[in-house]
């Protein structure tokens, strides 16, 4: 796919109309699979980077799970994980897009998996 395409792409998904999926731009961890983030979650006590450290070398993937800011497209949530740091949405998200210092460089489309933090209240 050529860069011009991708571009082109990244704009009609930023010129949708405002009932579509919105284009976020995030920073977080990303993994390649669900099972992947969840045992993340797992081990986020420990602080992310060692947790993303644990992940990559339990998998032999030193990639299997990053923490990158990206544009993206959320998808469904998958599943609630608990850890001791805390609840979890495991969310799938299509990126289209990774932030450079010279802003979002559109990406051929890809499906990863990410989380986002609870916030529980006391009962």
């Amino acid at each position: 796919m050529t860069f011009a395409f991708r571009l082109i792409a990244l704009m009609l998904l930023l010129a949708a109309p405002a009932g579509a999926q919105e284009l976020q731009i995030g920073t977080g961890p990303i993994c390649d699979t669900q099972k992947q983030t969840e045992r993340l979650v797992a081990l986020l006590d420990g602080g992310a980077e060692t947790a993303i450290k644990v992940v990559n070398a339990e998998e032999r993937d030193p990639t299997a799970c990053v923490v990158a800011t990206v544009a993206y497209l959320r998808g469904p949530q998958l599943a609630i994980a608990r850890g001791k740091s805390g609840t979890y949405q495991i969310v799938k998200v299509l990126v289209v897009g990774l932030h450079t210092p010279n802003g979002v460089l559109a990406t051929a489309p890809a499906a990863y998996f990410t989380i986002l933090k609870v916030e529980e209240q006391d009962a």
